[in-house]
């Protein structure tokens, strides 16, 4: 039989500072094999290493173990490589796995698995991952942007990471999902984790993956724990390798900084090679605007929410801003239209700017933002969030036609009402409710939606000369500042969870790039300042690495490759094309601060989000052309239906289609805000 190996795929080449001697960290490693005999509960044996000098520590055979276990112990400075071989001298099924000690209090640490977990956790609600559900975590490596899991201590100043460093690119199915299970073939996901060992942290990792004490299975929805086996034959042997790093961060945020920039460079994520043009991906998305669009009163709009990928036939929902961002997306037909003679385009999006204009606001001046024709019309419910992609969508329709020497008064006074009335809503401390009704109740005061409204005061500080919006803007970057940004607490920005989440540290990063470009010297250098440190925990989310996929599994057998794709939330564990400017904002940063990384990943973003493009014959389980797919499941969750592999069965493309063409629609903000073309 063929040796069974996992390559060692990845180059190191970031900075090193100091880590403890190997014979040291190796003194307080607990190592456990468990093995497994088909019908029968699994035993876990505790291993003792012999050193045999030059980093090298074996664990012998015995009859009771049928297998060795090597550790190969490399430090250089704070680096710490572990090469640990398995050889079996008889048919096994085994789970391997590591702990070590940090010494690090457990409950004074803030602990990072990116695109998962961030400080605690405490944003989120019940049944979902957090420290109120446990204090202690192991999670398969497939749930996170970087195979990683890392602790910072505030009052040493240090933190620990661990990443795996073989070449992640096989999966195998399992017939459970909780329990001791045997996987179907090879997998190459392992696990990583935390535990609190008698108040101490210990960083745990491991090989095939588990989860412990629960795997997340479900919006909110935790169950059993599950640990995979995988079969070793008699006379085979299996290579695995970690990297642990030990050095020092100012705070969180320095910690979150570093870590993604050791990510960025020890995984390399590289550009996707892309069949498509950016011309050719908007021409595949714009049949979403012939196909989607309802032409019905009181509103005309393109269907972009609740709809079956099965069918992508339209629904009666219209949404301003989040989810169908149908006001966007009329702003690009319009604009699309005009540059490609698609005259029907033009006339679709004057027809819904016309139906919103007369029945799209609420007698106190804010925009309708669900409207259900055949369910009731609108619930009364309003969110900044939603309120700000409207008006940022009106902006630039307004501007474009500005500059194109039209002139719409009704929608300027609709627009300048809207912001009044944004402006009587903002708090003494900057900050917005994240929902309210008409008359100011407050649905959710919660100030994490903030960032969103940035956007529309600067423009419509620009589009209408009124110093009030920028002044509201500059109070909303305090608010930020001193409650998000400085204490690295991103959440409750998407409107489906309110937790931790991406959005949150994308629209902050992208709020103060925004005041950046309409501010000076000293005021413009803090908001950059604050655009790049927001920047980082958005970066966090993004994948830096291609997640496997088993054969069956659609996403793999198109060949999905997950690099540069961003995780969602806490609560929402799949992946999407939610990126809008921060393509943009990155490459800003990258010549701000002269930091290729921002404008090279910028690039993986790009080339690897029209992977899914359904075009031609590449349908990728969407029944129409340029209905680009929204919940992206890649690991062991799903929002309902299908699980990893495929989609939930229910989507909403008129975010993504809006997303994607701004994605490939460089400088917007820059040519609003400072005209520049």
């Amino acid at each position: 039989m063929s040796v069974k190996r996992l390559f060692s795929g990845f180059c190191m080449t970031a900075g090193v500072f100091g880590l403890t001697a190997a014979p040291a960290v190796t003194s307080g490693l607990q190592a456990t094999i468990s093995l497994k005999t088909p019908g029968n509960k699994a035993v876990a044996h505790e291993l003792s290493f012999t050193d045999r000098g030059d980093g090298l520590y074996v664990a012998p055979v015995s009859d009771e173990i049928p297998v060795s276990v090597s550790r190969k112990v490399t430090t250089d400075g704070t680096r710490q490589h572990v090469t640990v071989v398995i050889s079996a001298s008889d048919d096994v099924y085994f789970n391997y796995g590591e702990k070590v000690n940090t010494g690090f209090r457990h409950a004074d640490n803030q602990y990072f698995m990116p695109g998962f977990w961030y400080r605690q956790n405490l944003r989120s609600p019940k049944n979902a991952p957090s420290f109120r559900e446990s204090d202690s975590w192991l999670v398969r490596e497939d749930r996170l942007s970087s195979p990683l899991t890392g602790v910072y201590n505030p009052d040493k100043g240090e933190y620990v990471t661990v990443a795996r460093l073989d070449c992640l690119d096989k999966e195998a199915l399992t017939t459970h999902k909780e329990g001791e299970v045997i996987v179907s073939g090879e997998t190459s996901i392992g696990y990583t984790g935390f535990e609190n060992d008698g108040g101490l942290t210990r960083l745990c990792y491991g090989f095939p993956y588990k989860e412990a004490p629960r795997t997340y299975i479900r919006k909110l929805t935790l169950a059993p724990s599950v640990e995979a086996y995988q079969k070793l034959g008699k006379g085979e042997k299996i290579t695995l390798n970690w990297e642990l790093v030990k050095t020092g961060a100012d705070d969180y945020a320095d910690c979150v900084r570093k870590t993604w920039e050791y990510c960025y460079d020890t995984f390399r994520p590289v550009s996707v090679e892309s069949p498509y043009t950016s011309d050719q991906v908007k021409e595949a998305l714009s049949h979403f605007f012939t196909e989607s669009y309802v032409d019905r009163e009181p509103l005309k709009y393109f269907s972009g929410v609740e709809l079956l990928t099965a069918t992508c036939e339209s629904t009666d929902i219209a949404e301003v801003g989040f989810l169908g961002r149908t006001l966007l997306n009329a702003f690009n037909a319009l604009e699309y239209g005009e540059q490609n003679s698609r005259q029907e385009f033009v006339d679709m999006s004057a027809a819904i700017y016309d139906t919103y204009l007369e029945n799209g606001f609420s007698p106190a001046g804010f925009f309708k933002e669900v409207l259900k024709a055949d369910r009731g019309g609108d619930d009364g419910v309003r969110s900044i969030r939603r309120q700000s992609e409207g008006a940022y969508a009106m902006l630039n329709y307004l501007m474009y036609e500005k500059r194109h020497k039209r002139n719409h008064r009704q929608w300027d006074n609709k627009i300048k009402d809207l912001l009044d009335a944004m402006l009587t809503l903002q708090n003494e401390d900057g900050s917005f409710p994240r929902k309210f009704k008409d008359d100011h109740t407050m649905i959710d005061a919660s100030g994490g939606s903030t960032p969103s409204a940035t956007l529309p005061l600067v423009m419509g500080y620009k589009y209408f000369k009124d110093k009030r919006y920028l002044e509201s803007a500059r109070r909303t970057m305090e608010y930020l500042e001193h409650e998000l940004i400085s204490k690295s607490d991103y959440f409750s920005s998407t409107l489906d969870a309110n937790c931790e989440d991406k959005e949150a540290s994308l629209y902050a990063s992208t709020a103060a790039y925004y005041l950046a470009l309409v501010t000076k010297g000293e005021e413009r250098r803090h908001c950059a300042d604050l655009a790049r440190k927001a920047a980082y925990f958005a970066l966090s989310w993004y994948y830096t690495w291609d997640v496997p996929f088993a054969k069956g599994q659609m996403l793999g057998d198109v060949g999905l490759k997950t690099r540069g794709w961003g995780n969602v939330s806490v609560e929402n564990n799949h992946i999407d094309v939610f990126v809008f400017e921060f393509a943009d904002v990155l490459r800003w940063l990258a010549k701000e601060y002269d930091e290729p990384r921002f404008s090279d990943f910028a690039g993986v973003i790009s080339s690897s989000m029209s992977q899914l493009l359904p075009y031609g014959n590449h349908k990728c389980d969407i029944a129409k052309t340029g209905y680009y797919p929204e919940v992206i499941q890649h690991t062991n969750w799903d929002y309902g239906r299908n699980g990893k592999g495929y989609y939930n069965n229910i989507f909403a493309p008129g975010w993504t289609v809006a997303s994607l063409w701004q994605l490939y629609t460089p400088g917007r903000a820059e040519q609003f805000l400072l005209g520049k073309k």
